[in-house]
C-alpha cells in the first residue's frame, strides 16, 4: 500500500484493465488520453498516455465520454511519473435565501367576500 492510499477514508473502485478517458484544459487548449485506474466519490488515479510536461494542470476536466457530455471538474493532487491523482472539485453552492412567507399583493382579496356559501344543489 502506498502513502497516498493511507489517507483515503473513502471507498475506491479499482478497474482491472482501466477505463479509457481524456483530460482537457479548462480553456480547451490541450487534451490528453488517459486511463482511469481507480475512482472514489472525491478523487481518481489516472495514467496519462501522453506527456503532460509544461501543461497547466492546476485545474482540468476529466472527460468520461467521447462526446464530453459526462465530465468531472478536477484539480491536480499529485504526479508520479505517468500517474496522476485528480481531486474532484465540488460546485460552489449558492447560499439559500431565508425562508419567508410569500407576499400577497394588496387589494387581491378586497373585492372578495369574507364568507361565501355555495348554492343549494338539491
Amino acid at each position: 500500500m502506498d502513502a497516498r492510499e493511507d489517507n483515503r477514508p473513502d471507498r475506491r473502485v479499482r478497474f482491472e484493465h482501466g477505463v479509457p478517458a481524456h483530460l482537457t484544459a479548462i480553456d480547451g487548449t490541450w487534451r490528453r488520453d488517459c486511463t482511469i485506474n481507480d475512482v472514489s466519490e472525491v478523487d481518481a488515479t489516472l495514467t496519462v498516455n501522453e506527456s503532460i510536461e509544461g501543461l497547466n494542470l492546476r485545474e482540468l476536466f476529466l472527460l468520461l465520454s467521447s462526446t464530453g457530455l459526462a465530465y468531472r471538474h478536477c484539480s491536480l493532487a499529485w504526479v508520479n511519473g505517468d500517474q496522476i491523482g485528480a481531486t474532484f472539485l465540488r460546485p460552489k453552492r449558492r447560499k439559500k435565501p431565508p425562508d419567508r412567507p410569500a407576499a400577497i399583493p394588496k387589494g387581491l382579496f378586497s373585492s372578495m367576500p369574507l364568507h361565501q356559501t355555495w348554492p343549494d344543489l338539491a
